[in-house]
């Protein structure tokens, strides 16, 4: 069990994420703008999360990684933002497929960056995921206009966040970098709030209280776990199963929402979770099964 803690946890936040359109819902419908549900929910996790943890962070902050914090900031303000103002001039279901358009992204990061040699599984198992993933969300209409541009943009801006946090990770203090880039995300996001001139927030109760659950669960609780996890998992397998958001998002709006489940949902969540299987044991069964029967084939050829 503990060798998969990684894992464990990374399917945890995936929870976590396919849950947060409830909040992202309870925001929106309370009168909040998502321009201004992302500046608090970033706020409010920057707050949380810089008290609990202040003491961590001012033994472990070095430059180098208030750098890389800012960095995984920019990366994620990128991401939301784009994903945000992308939802206003597209369909929610193409804006989902999209955005998770960054699992078959990732890999090839670190081969154009790095030059680091691509895992063909990996690779393959990143595509089965995004088609299981159009399964699952796409509607008939495919047409490509200005909200699917940003939501790609969206989609680059997330898979260099996944990319970077599983770089840093294991390198700088998980505190220092999620603190950080909480703060810069919460930073840009209320310039932009500004910039838009949605200064007036007139919200109810239940719209805080959405924003809250954004911020505490989504965010704060999320990404703390996702730059420990991913210190103990590689990238493309970390953007593999933290793509299963879609199908958890899924199954919560079928309990809680009463949607139809149907059966071209039942086809992509197949696909997804064959998607992880696969990644995870390199169908390393297969080989074995190879290496099992060739013995067998050499003496029946001997015989022969």
């Amino acid at each position: 069990m503990r060798k998969y803690i990684g894992e464990i946890g990374l399917f945890t936040i995936a929870i976590i994420w396919g849950s947060g359109f409830i909040g992202t819902r309870l925001a929106l419908d309370g009168g909040l703008s998502p321009i201004q549900t992302m500046t608090l929910r970033f706020f409010i996790a920057s707050l949380i999360l810089g008290i609990v943890f202040y003491k961590k962070i001012k033994e472990n902050f070095t430059k180098e990684s208030l750098i890389a914090g800012v960095w995984l900031g920019l990366f994620s303000f990128i991401g939301f933002s784009t994903q945000t103002i992308g939802l206003v001039y597209t369909t929610v279901s193409k804006n989902a497929f999209i955005t998770a358009a960054n699992v078959v992204i990732v890999p090839f990061i670190g081969f154009i960056l790095y030059r680091r040699k691509l895992d063909k599984i990996g690779v393959i198992s990143s595509f089965m995921a995004l088609l299981g993933i159009g399964v699952l969300s796409l509607e008939p209409d495919l047409s490509v206009n200005f909200g699917d541009f940003l939501t790609f943009l969206c989609a680059i801006g997330f898979a260099f966040h996944i990319f970077f946090t599983g770089e840093f990770s294991s390198k700088h203090s998980v505190y220092v970098l999620t603190v950080t880039q909480f703060v810069v995300a919460f930073i840009l996001s209320f310039v932009l709030q500004m910039l838009t001139g949605q200064t007036n927030i007139q919200a109810s109760t239940v719209g805080l209280m959405g924003a809250l659950y954004l911020g505490v669960f989504s965010t704060a609780i999320a990404f703390l776990l996702q730059t420990i996890c991913q210190s103990k998992v590689d990238q493309t397998k970390s953007a593999i199963i933290l793509s299963t958001e879609s199908v958890f998002g899924t199954i919560m709006s079928v309990i809680i929402f009463h949607e139809v489940l149907t059966a071209r949902m039942i086809i992509g969540c197949i696909i997804i979770f064959s998607s992880i299987i696969i990644s995870e044991t390199k169908l390393s069964f297969l080989k074995k099964k190879s290496l099992e029967e060739s013995p067998k084939d050499v003496i029946r050829s001997q015989m022969e």
